[in-house]
């Protein structure tokens, strides 16, 4: 049928806001700035950045917002038959590397309350799972995408646990909605700017968007 042209893919990115302990998080600086940072630097062909979201760091009450910005980017691509990503950024206060996050666990057991009051214990996220040892993996290609970020130069690592806070909660609530859409679902767990520099964090969302594109 002849060669084929670049494959199309929309990646939608979202963050979060401060929250305790963390007055900065960088994932907003970095979500506010994707879309002006890669107007400068460009995309590889056949890549589009789709909605960037800053969320609540926030649990339960916290969730009408992501499916929200899930329902609205997943009408925006009815009518285009590529690729649709979702990639989550989150920080991780106690890191010196990034690190790519292979699944999700149907644990909230926040070690303190999220921005909106709450504190579960030992709750499953989402009850009809089962329990709260159930796990949800992403279906991206975790190994590639490390291989392609670290000959980059960017010191990074795999992950088999995103915590149990809003980070995981959000991972295990998206990697079920796209598994239902027929989406894909990332989440990346990034370190403070007194850590890695806001420059180089840009950097390497920026080059994370490349990965992702080429190996999903």
């Amino acid at each position: 049928m002849g060669s084929e042209g670049p494959k199309s893919v929309t990646i939608h990115v979202t963050g979060f806001k401060k929250f305790h302990g963390v007055a900065q998080n960088p994932t907003e600086t970095a979500v506010s700035n994707l879309k002006y940072y890669v107007e400068i630097k460009g995309l590889p062909a056949g890549v589009t950045l789709g909605s960037c979201t800053v969320l609540e760091t926030a649990g339960e009450g916290g969730l009408p917002a992501l499916l929200k910005v899930i329902e609205e980017s997943s009408a925006g691509n009815s009518s285009n038959n590529g690729q649709v990503i979702w990639l989550h950024l989150g920080v991780n206060s106690g890191a010196t590397k990034f690190a790519i996050e292979r699944l999700a666990v149907n644990e909230a057991t926040f070690r303190c309350a999220d921005e909106l009051g709450w504190q579960p214990q030992r709750v499953p996220i989402v009850p009809e799972d089962g329990g709260i040892y159930q796990i949800r993996k992403t279906s991206c290609p975790t190994e590639s995408i490390l291989e392609f970020l670290k000959k980059k130069g960017f010191d990074v690592t795999m992950s088999d646990d995103a915590g149990r806070f809003v980070c995981n909660y959000v991972y295990y609530h998206s990697l079920r909605f796209a598994e239902e859409k027929g989406h894909k679902c990332l989440f990346v767990h990034v370190p403070t700017f007194n850590r890695v520099s806001q420059e180089k964090q840009m950097e390497f969302v920026a080059a994370l968007l490349e990965a992702i594109a080429s190996t999903c």
